[in-house]
């Protein structure tokens, strides 16, 4: 049985009180049940693919979402008012040493001491997926979801660019590419940025009963994808198998991803501001949405989202079509 087939028959297992699935060939009706998934993330395992020209977990998620990533006009990128700048990676599309609009996945490789003992740890960074995420529930224009199956998504079609996703992310993992997105037909001088991009756990696969490419790509076997609890299950079997340590359980309130290492958390982090690696792994960092300003930010915002957000499908309808054109 291979690692595909293997989580099909998980999933559909796993469904609370159970779904005749007698008869269909995919999945679909199992993920109907709204089972949370997440993924495991074994820093034990995780060799940085050394030797490749790139990790395949790197490899994998650039080539699944290729499709998908922006194509702006060279005349459409350019600074709107009262901005003097703009963030154009067109030209850079072949960054993958961090985060872009057009690499949602990469690999930290950080040297760490710890107990008298040097080491080298890899790192595979992409979006969290939070539990409760500031940045779907802060964004103005409601262009980002959280979904039942626990991915959080970006809608490139109704995204404006403002990047209030990343201000409030611990991790700032959105990323933003200018020239593209609906300010250009809506005031592109004077309002919009572009679009934000990031990992959507591979929302598609998922819901059609297929890994997420980075799992499928893994030949170690580092990154795992499941119902979220049996995740958060394997990871702390694993954390106390080796006398290690999770990250990600309580972390801005929670998410759907469980890193595991066998070294502290802590260490890491410090290791990777010393080394001016960016994102860092900051301990039980607090939700903005739990503190003062977060919540009187939410409160502020909420009315002006509601108004926003019937105002762009408004304009969707008229236009009669949802694309990005």
């Amino acid at each position: 049985m291979n690692r595909r087939e293997f989580l099909k028959r998980t999933v559909v297992a796993g469904i609370a009180g159970g779904i005749a699935l007698t008869g269909l060939n995919k999945v679909e009706t199992a993920w109907a049940a709204t089972i949370a998934v997440g993924t495991m993330i074994d820093l034990t395992k995780c060799d940085g693919c050394t030797g490749k020209d790139l990790p395949a977990c790197v490899a994998a998620c650039r080539e699944t979402n290729r499709d998908r990533f922006p194509r702006p006009r060279p005349e459409d990128i350019r600074p709107y008012w009262p901005q003097k700048k703009f963030e154009d990676w067109s030209q850079k599309q072949d960054v993958t040493n961090r985060l872009t609009p057009y690499n949602w996945t990469f690999v930290q490789k950080v040297e760490v001491e710890h107990q008298g003992k040097k080491a080298t740890v890899f790192i595979p960074r992409r979006c969290m997926h939070c539990d409760n995420p500031p940045c779907a529930n802060l964004c103005p224009f409601s262009a980002q979801e959280k979904t039942p199956e626990g991915p959080v998504l970006i809608d490139p079609n109704t995204c404006f660019g403002g990047a209030k996703c990343r201000e409030v992310c611990p991790w700032h993992i959105p990323q933003r590419q200018a020239g593209v997105g609906l300010y250009l037909k809506v005031a592109p001088k004077f309002a919009g940025g572009g679009v934000m991009y990031k990992c959507d756990l591979c929302y598609n696969r998922i819901i059609n009963g297929e890994l997420p490419a980075c799992v499928d790509a893994c030949p170690k076997g580092a990154i795992e994808f499941g119902p979220k609890e049996e995740m958060r299950k394997k990871a702390r079997a694993r954390a106390a198998a080796i006398n290690g340590y999770i990250y990600g359980e309580k972390e801005n309130g929670g998410t759907s991803t469980f890193y595991v290492s066998a070294v502290p958390f802590t260490v890491l982090h410090r290791a990777l501001m010393e080394q001016k690696q960016s994102p860092g792994l900051p301990v039980e960092v607090e939700n903005y949405l739990e503190t003062a300003n977060g919540l009187a930010q939410g409160l502020l915002l909420a009315p002006v989202a509601g108004v926003l957000a019937a105002g762009l499908a408004v304009y969707k309808g008229m236009k009669g079509d949802g694309n990005n054109e």
